[in-house]
């Protein structure tokens, strides 16, 4: 499967089960979900266990983390609850550095006993590899912390929200759907609780509790007569909030142009829904493009996928080392690149900042799975590459003495290693609204959430395509096109970027399912905008064949 957005491939209901969470673990019941298991104290002593355990065979630095992963699914299909599905997985992972090497070991079996063989492994493993271990390993300083606990600030658990109260919003939004003439419509909510735990041998324990929602659909309208099909998935994000996200407020919505509503820090799944029904009429009526250059106006909850793929990835170190090259891929943003601190990434008005403390993203946490205190840092500043995403054992390559605080691990079985934080484009510093934006262009399109995509290993060369396509002519929006999709290389297209809406249109978006790493581990992370600008895009049809 890939890393994005699975309801690009089948409907919600079967995607929800092929999410590669780990934290999947094994089914319970709600009221088991809702009961703790070990308080705080208890994981500090447990830890404990880990590090005097490793210190006694050797190791020179250990860290612990116990991990309780919980997740609920709610799916539905036009009238009818395909599933509610409850589940928890709880362990411990340890790793260590012994005779300069990496170790790690896991185990289900928490208690002292557990926790001690799991060490013991993790031990035996770092000597053994230290026999092929050319240098040895590199922390840069991290303070002790002590024991410390953070927690994602939601309003409302939504695990303590009963389950009738999610179906009937799912059924209430299918109804709404299926009224305004939609042929097929799935729905789910799907909801993360991670409740980790982080202690280390240089003296920090670190509890964190971290939410994180996501409502979707799929509204599907099929022409009898042609046998044409349209899918217009949900303008929801996934975000690191809780429940309140679903409240849908009237102040969170946002008029855009073509006669869209967006939303920003709620939501309205029955509002959208309804829309989506509208919206996919309109798509199949749609006119085919006419391909050729277009300058195209890119709606943040298009514009996070293209940044994730062509920003976010090729500014992960061990890409640009490559540690990737025999899976996720290499970097085009080579090392000469940075050093020269001149390579031109894209126009003047581009920035672009990593930050795992974004409020309301998915990637925000207040500290990594190394104990690391997060941070916001420049990757992108005026245009000019000046820095990557980088750990405690990478930052000495960059030579400098900080990790950036972007370790990250998918669960307690899994080996914590660099990970994309939230990278987001900076809103423009003028003020100006997507209408102002668009009543400038004389020949272009307006594109609303993203679609398919292809880009190369380097992350250079790319094709995106979207949902909602709305012609621009003379400064106004002229009808809905389909069939669209625009090429570009990286450097050329952010290059291009000619005007960023002002902070007033910033919006996030994003994925739970960023791949990365063998074993594949998934990562949940957010990208944010606001609603940008891009001259003389090459754009293609996608429906004509040759």
């Amino acid at each position: 499967m890939k890393r994005r957005d699975f309801i690009n491939m089948a409907g919600l209901s079967a995607g929800a089960m092929m999410l590669p969470l780990t934290g999947f673990g094994r089914e319970v019941d709600l009221a088991e979900l809702l009961t703790p298991i070990i308080d705080v104290k208890q994981k500090k002593q447990l830890a404990d266990v880990a590090l005097n355990t490793a210190k006694s065979l050797g190791a020179s630095y250990t860290d612990v983390r116990i991990g309780r992963y919980l997740n609920q699914f709610v799916t539905t299909r036009e009238k009818k609850v395909q599933g509610v599905t409850n589940t928890e997985s709880f362990g411990v992972g340890v790793r260590v550095i012994a005779n300069g090497t990496w170790g790690f070991g896991a185990t289900n079996e928490v208690t002292i006993d557990g926790i001690k063989k799991a060490t013991e492994r993790a031990v035996a493993i770092a000597k053994a590899n230290s026999k092929f271990q050319k240098e040895p390993v590199k922390l840069a300083p991290n303070p002790s912390y002590g024991e410390i606990s953070w927690k994602t600030p939601i309003v409302k658990n939504g695990f303590e929200v009963p389950v009738k109260e999610k179906v009937d919003l799912l059924l209430a939004a299918n109804a709404k759907a299926m009224d305004n003439g939609a042929s097929f419509v799935n729905s789910l909510i799907f909801l993360v609780n991670e409740q980790k735990y982080f202690a280390s041998s240089e003296g920090s324990y670190i509890d964190q509790d971290v939410h994180r929602t996501w409502p979707n659909f799929q509204v599907s309208m099929v022409d009898r007569q042609t046998g044409s099909f349209k899918t217009r998935s949900a303008f929801s994000a996934p975000v690191g909030m809780g429940y309140e996200y679903l409240d849908g407020k009237a102040e969170d919505k946002i008029q855009g142009p073509g006669g869209i509503i967006l939303y920003n820090k709620s939501y309205d799944i029955v509002e959208d829904a309804a829309m989506a029904a509208e919206q996919a009429k309109q798509m199949i009526a749609g006119k085919s493009v006419e391909p050729g250059k277009y300058d195209l106006v890119l709606e943040p909850s298009h514009l996070w996928l293209t940044i994730h793929e062509s920003v976010g990835h090729p500014t992960e170190l061990d890409r640009v080392l490559g540690y990737e090259a025999n899976f996720a891929g290499t970097s085009f943003l080579t090392f000469d690149k940075w050093q020269s601190k001149k390579f031109k990434f894209g126009n003047d008005i581009v920035n672009f900042v990593a930050d795992k403390t974004q409020v309301g993203s998915l990637g925000a946490v207040a500290y990594d799975d190394e104990g690391v205190k997060c941070k916001q840092w420049d990757l992108i500043k005026d245009g000019v590459l000046v820095n990557y995403q980088a750990i405690r054992d990478q930052v000495s390559l960059l030579g400098q003495k900080e990790s950036h605080g972007c370790c990250y691990s998918q669960s307690w079985s899994d080996v914590q290693f660099q990970r994309m934080p939230n990278v987001s484009l900076q809103a423009g510093k003028q003020q100006l609204t997507p209408e102002q934006m668009i009543s400038n262009v004389e020949k272009g399109i307006y594109i609303v959430k993203d679609g398919s995509f292809s880009i190369d290993q380097q992350r250079y060369n790319f094709q995106f395509g979207g949902v909602l396509f709305f012609e621009i002519k003379n400064g106004k929006i002229a009808g809905m096109l389909k069939d669209v999709a625009y090429q570009a290389n990286t450097q050329e297209f952010w290059n291009s970027c000619v005007a960023i809406c002002d902070e007033r249109d910033y919006r996030l978006n994003g994925a739970f399912n960023d791949g990365k790493g063998q074993p594949s581990q998934s990562n949940a992370v957010s990208h944010g905008s606001a609603t940008t600008r891009f001259n003389g895009v090459n754009v293609i049809n996608t429906g004509r064949t040759i």
